[in-house]
């Protein structure tokens, strides 16, 4: 049994789930109809249930009126944890089952209090550990055999996640983890719930009961991966724990070092980051939880979906072959050798033709398929040759020809999932049909219509390489007559922020880094739309620490984020606490698809009150577009007849502008435009003209009339060359006298 989770600053409590027995369900059997009735709903299935990790969440007091709710809820808790490494990366080896279940009653029992009513619901979940006066009021507990029995209509089960109607804080861990729904934080309960049950991962808070002195570790050195009693020497020198981390930035904010504090207590005992999803919910894990997490994840899952047997020899002719499974965003390695030498040519591929390999006949060979995953989340050897990381398939190929089979067309029979759009950085794959007369399929790409080269057998296709534009594309992979079609999203969602009214704004009306200042307590809000369906999880950090999920305020999702010196105590834990000083706020999207938008930013210049006063001080800048041109006109000199040449002139200009924008034209309004005239004859070829300056953006030379230089900004005095060219061809006639035109420059605005 796992003692009470305790939180410390910026984070909110969760309670592992007591083994105590819960309330007895409400019903025995499932009934096929109504209340008590059960729908299996999968929302997302990368493959056969055997081999993949299979998350099934049921929901309880939702009446058949509240399950478009449930939906909702359930569709936010699954892409906050999709947001999250290594669940992110490794999506594709989990299976989500929803189960929607029909209780009578809308919500869960004693919410929130002893005296609320118990509600007639099918799991009977509820708070206080099930209306409990000697436990706590944010145990969620369910009865678990009811829960069992109506997870097990899933194709699997590894984790259990039930899921109460409640907007009440609440939850509890184990492999039967609880979640309330409508809560603002309730999302970030199961990942960090999945790292006790699934990692073995430790709380690293460092006290037991809120608001009281965690005190000193006093045991020996703890079995815990990311607590420690030994300094950073210690730990290099002995090369324990987490020492090849040591002194990297952490995924969840700062510097991995020595923190003191976890595993209940304040001090004597020491972990790996300030704050991880461990200590703090909406932080990441970092990456000491992190390498362990993947290992657990994959070692769920063997890396071989499927292959040639390799109990039996194979024959000398035949074509070995094995499906693997596939992460999101990069490809696991295949490394095939013959009797301990590498093939050429045979890196990442799924097959492997022997009778290419012209072996020698009378002997027997040994051939090694190797697969590893190349993760960067995980440095420990030992978990890089396990099992979870890295397989080896080995045949024994005879001297004798196996007669091959009937041809047979190829096709398509699985990939990557393409019920949902994919992100611009997934690796998309497919699985082909393996034909009795041993060809190798050829998969054929093409993304928007245009052909796509995919490397190796061509069996998966890194869209990341492609450096894809914004919007939306189509995806096809074809294998003879069989297709697989994929939206593939490559436009971030859009993330908006507001905050309270500043004291004063020191940025300029849509500067691209707003800054403000703010007398006292101030709060923000982070939003973001997107053109695709699916809940898009926003984040923000402060200072360039740890990137944290932004769920609003503990206590209302729909609320602003609050920040004061102080800090706002919330069941005996504090949230925004913020010095007074100069602080940058940055934020971001990443929508359904897994893309994660560029951050932006303002800047926050907080003071106080009491020691600050602002004021402002300031003057008024009259519109003005001033362009004067030099006193010396720009000369040609003298044209010879019958001479091919051209001619340049140039002119000095000034352009004083106080617009956003503004441009500097030119325009002819005599007698033939674009063309210098000497009475009534014209010059065959046309005047051309250019412009530049520090401060506009030029084109090349142009006829008349043109746009010269344009100003994507204000400028004062900004000194403009006019060149101007005149071509003269040898068979030009050319009239006695001077050849001229007056011209017209104009530098105008539509932002003045």
């Amino acid at each position: 049994m796992r003692k009470l989770a305790r939180m410390a600053l910026w984070a909110a409590p969760l309670v592992l789930m007591l083994l105590a027995a819960a309330p007895s369900a409400r019903a025995q059997t499932i009934p096929p109809t109504g209340v008590g009735s059960a729908k299996v709903v999968p929302l997302q299935v990368t493959g056969p249930a055997a081999n993949r990790f299979n998350l099934v969440i049921a929901g309880d007091g939702y009446t058949e009126a509240d399950l478009p709710k449930f939906r909702a809820e359930v569709d936010k808790h699954l892409n906050v944890m999709w947001s999250i490494e290594p669940y992110k990366s490794y999506r594709n080896y989990i299976n989500v089952y929803m189960i929607e279940i029909i209780s009578a009653e809308s919500g869960i029992d004693c919410d929130s209090s002893l005296t609320s009513p118990r509600r007639d619901t099918v799991l009977g979940m509820g708070f206080w550990g099930g209306c409990n006066a000697g436990s706590v009021q944010r145990l969620v507990t369910v009865n678990n055999s009811a829960l069992q029995r109506y997870t097990a209509l899933a194709p699997g089960v590894s984790q259990r996640l039930a899921i109460g109607n409640s907007s009440t804080y609440g939850g509890a861990g184990g492999a039967n983890a609880t979640a309330t729904g409508g809560n603002s934080m309730s999302a970030l309960i199961s990942p960090h719930e999945i790292g006790h049950s699934l990692g073995n991962l430790q709380d690293e808070y460092d006290y037991y009961t809120r608001g009281v002195y965690g005190g000193c570790y006093t045991g020996g050195e703890p079995s815990s991966a990311h607590h420690t009693l030994m300094t950073v020497d210690q730990m290099k020198a002995t090369q324990r724990k987490w020492w090849r981390w040591l002194g990297e930035p952490s995924l969840s904010g700062g510097i991995i070092d020595r923190y003191a504090g976890g595993l209940y207590f304040a001090d004597c005992v020491y972990r790996p980051s300030a704050h991880s999803i461990m200590k703090s919910l909406g932080y990441y894990y970092d990456q000491v939880g992190l390498e362990i997490m993947t290992q657990r994840i994959a070692a769920r899952v063997n890396l071989v979906d499927g292959s040639t047997p390799t109990a039996a020899p194979v024959g000398n002719k035949d074509t070995l072959w094995l499906d693997t499974v596939q992460p999101v965003d990069h490809d696991l390695n295949v490394a095939w050798t013959l009797d301990g030498t590498a093939v050429p040519s045979s890196a990442n591929r799924r097959t492997l033709k022997l009778g290419d390999l012209l072996l020698t006949p009378g002997q027997t060979h040994t051939v090694t398929a190797t697969i590893s995953d190349p993760t960067s989340f995980v440095r420990d050897p030992a978990i890089q040759s396990s099992t979870a990381l890295r397989r080896v398939l080995t045949w024994t190929v005879k001297d004798e020809t196996n007669p091959a089979g009937t041809a047979e067309p190829a096709t398509i029979t699985g990939g990557t999932q393409n019920a949902r759009a994919i992100g611009r950085g997934d690796v998309a794959n497919v699985v082909v049909s393996k034909p009795a007369d041993g060809g190798v399929p050829t998969v054929a790409w093409t993304l928007d219509g245009a052909p796509v080269t995919a490397p190796a057998d061509g069996r998966t296709l890194k869209l990341a390489d492609l450096n894809l534009g914004g919007g939306t594309h189509t995806l096809v992979a074809k294998v003879g007559e069989s297709t697989r079609t994929w939206t593939v999203d490559s436009k971030d969602a859009v993330p908006t922020v507001t905050t309270s009214t500043p004291k004063a704004t020191l940025s300029q009306p849509g500067a691209e880094i707003p800054e403000y200042i703010f007398e006292g307590p101030f709060s923000f809000k982070v939003t973001a739309t997107d053109d695709q369906p699916g809940y898009v999880v926003t984040e923000y950090r402060v200072d360039g620490d740890g990137w944290q999920n932004f769920y609003g305020w503990p206590t209302d999702a729909n609320a602003p984020f609050q920040f004061s010196v102080t800090g706002t105590d919330i069941d005996a834990l504090n949230y925004g606490r913020l010095p007074y000083g100069k602080h940058v706020i940055e934020y971001r999207a990443i929508d359904a698809a897994g893309n994660i938008s560029a951050p932006k930013k303002f800047v926050a210049n907080y003071i106080d009150p009491e020691k600050s006063e602002v004021g402002t001080v300031g003057g008024t800048v009259p519109a003005t577009l001033a362009l004067s041109l030099g006193a010396a006109p720009p000369v040609f000199g003298t044209f010879v007849p019958g001479k091919a040449a051209d001619y340049t002139a140039k002119q000095l200009a000034t352009v004083t502008s106080t617009a956003g924008d503004a441009t500097l034209s030119v325009a002819d309004s005599g007698a033939n435009p674009g063309h210098l005239v000497n009475g009534t004859f014209a010059l065959p070829e046309p005047l051309k003209v250019s412009a530049t300056s520090p401060l506009g953006v030029g084109a090349e030379p142009k006829t008349i009339p043109s746009t010269l230089l344009t100003y994507p900004a204000p400028a004062s005095n900004d000194e403009v060359t006019l060149s101007f060219a005149q071509r003269i061809n040898a068979n030009d006639a050319l009239r006695t006298g001077t050849y001229a035109k007056t011209l017209t420059f104009t530098l105008s605005t539509t932002t003045p």
